[in-house]
C-alpha cells in the first residue's frame, strides 16, 4: 500500500491524479488500433490497488454500468489507494453484441493470464493483465448471465483461499457460490497469481437493470468499506447468508422435453422440495411436462427465453439449511407447504 505512481506500459498515474485512457490491446483486419477504456484514480493517500472490470463477454451490459459509475459519477477525493477501472474488456464483442471474440469465436474469460506470442484472445488477455490486473491488490469481475437466462445477484469466489473469501464477503451478497473457476478465468489467473478476486453476478445480457446495479454499486461500497479505500463507508451486511460450497448443493434443471417452458417461478424465489417450477408444452398446449424441485432452495438462475430443446437449461438451483430457509421465509412472509396446509 503506498501513494506511487501507477504504471503501465506507455504511461503513469500519479498520486491525487486521475486518468482516463484508451489502451492498445490489438487491431483490426485494417491495422487499426482495438482500444479498451481504462480509468485510473489514484488517490493522495496509501491503500489497496483494485481492478474493478465488465464485458469480458461482450453482450454483459450490467456490469459496464458498475464500473463506468465508480469511475465517472463517484466522488474520489477520499479514496486511499487506487482505482482500476476496466468496463469493457472484450471491445470487439461488445461492438458486435456478441458473448465472444468475434474472432475464431474464441472466449476471452478463458484466455487469462494471456500470452503475448499467443493466439489473438490470449494476446488480448495478456495486455489486459499484465498492464491492468497484476499490478493490484484485488478485483471485482463483474458478470450477467448468457443471453436467454438471468440470474440473481450473487458472487461467485474459491472460498478456500482466505483473502479471497474475505472480499467474497466483504461485498455483502446473501449468495456465494464456491469454486476455483474454469483455468482460464480472470477471477481464477489473478487469484492464483495472489491478486484475490471475485466474480459477481447480476442479471441477464443486452440489458440494464438498474435495480441489480445499485445493488451492485452498494457491495462496490462494501468492499471499499472493508478495505479501507473509502473509510467513510461501512460494510454491508445482507441479512443472510448462504456458501454454496458443494456439487451436491446446487443443480441445473434441464428440460427432459422441446417445447415452449412457461417459468412458475423467478430468479430469487425460495422453492420447496416438490413445487412446480416449470410447465413444458407443445404448441397445441395439450401435452404438458411439469419440471419440480428435487429439494426445497433458491433459484439463482432462471430461464428468459422460453423456447427450449431437451437438455437446455431451466434454472440453477441452490440448496438451503434450515436456518437460511427460515430467516428467508420470516423476512418474505412465506411458510413451507405444510404449514401452509394447517393455517
Amino acid at each position: 500500500m503506498s501513494v506511487d505512481a501507477f504504471t503501465y506500459d506507455g504511461g503513469r498515474v500519479e498520486s491525487g491524479e486521475t486518468q482516463r485512457i484508451r489502451y492498445t490491446v490489438s487491431e483490426t483486419y485494417l491495422g487499426d488500433p482495438i482500444r479498451i477504456p481504462v480509468t485510473v484514480v489514484n488517490g493522495d493517500d496509501p491503500g489497496p490497488t483494485v481492478f474493478l472490470s465488465a464485458a469480458a463477454h461482450g453482450d454483459e451490459l450490467n456490469g459496464i454500468a458498475v464500473v463506468r459509475e465508480v469511475a465517472r459519477e463517484w466522488d474520489h477525493g477520499d479514496v486511499r489507494g487506487t482505482l482500476v477501472c476496466l468496463p469493457v474488456l472484450n471491445v470487439q464483442g461488445f461492438l458486435t453484441q456478441q458473448r465472444y471474440l468475434p474472432v475464431y469465436d474464441r472466449d476471452l474469460n478463458r484466455s487469462f493470464p494471456g500470452n503475448r506470442r499467443g493466439t489473438s484472445a490470449r494476446r488480448v488477455a495478456a495486455a489486459i493483465f499484465e498492464n491492468f490486473v497484476r499490478p493490484c491488490d484485488l478485483g471485482l469481475d463483474f458478470h450477467t448471465s448468457t443471453r436467454g437466462r438471468t440470474n440473481m445477484l450473487h458472487v461467485r469466489a474459491d472460498m478456500d483461499d482466505d483473502p479471497t473469501a474475505r472480499l467474497a464477503q466483504a461485498f455483502g451478497a446473501s449468495v456465494v457460490v464456491a469454486g476455483a473457476g474454469e483455468p482460464g478465468m480472470l477471477r481464477r489467473e489473478a487469484t492464483e497469481r495472489g491478486v484475490p478476486t471475485v466474480t459477481v453476478e447480476l442479471g441477464e445480457a443486452h440489458r440494464f437493470e438498474r435495480a441489480l446495479i445499485d445493488r451492485a454499486l452498494d457491495g462496490v461500497r462494501s468492499v471499499f468499506a472493508e478495505y479501507g479505500v473509502f473509510p467513510q463507508e461501512t460494510v454491508r451486511w445482507p441479512g443472510w447468508r448462504t456458501v454454496i460450497r458443494s456439487a451436491d448443493e446446487k443443480t441445473w434443471l434441464r428440460a427432459d422435453v422441446g417445447g415452449i417452458a412457461e417459468m412458475q417461478c423467478e430468479r430469487g424465489d425460495l422453492v420447496y422440495e416438490g413445487d412446480a417450477v416449470c410447465a413444458i408444452t407443445n404448441p397445441f398446449r395439450d401435452d404438458v411436462a411439469t419440471v419440480t424441485a428435487p429439494f426445497t432452495g433458491l433459484l439463482v438462475g432462471s430461464l428468459e427465453n422460453p423456447v427450449v430443446y431437451p437438455g437446455n437449461p431451466l434454472c440453477h438451483l441452490v440448496e438451503l439449511d434450515d436456518r437460511t430457509r427460515r430467516v428467508i421465509e420470516s423476512r418474505r412472509g412465506r411458510s413451507p407447504p405444510e404449514e401452509d396446509s394447517i393455517s
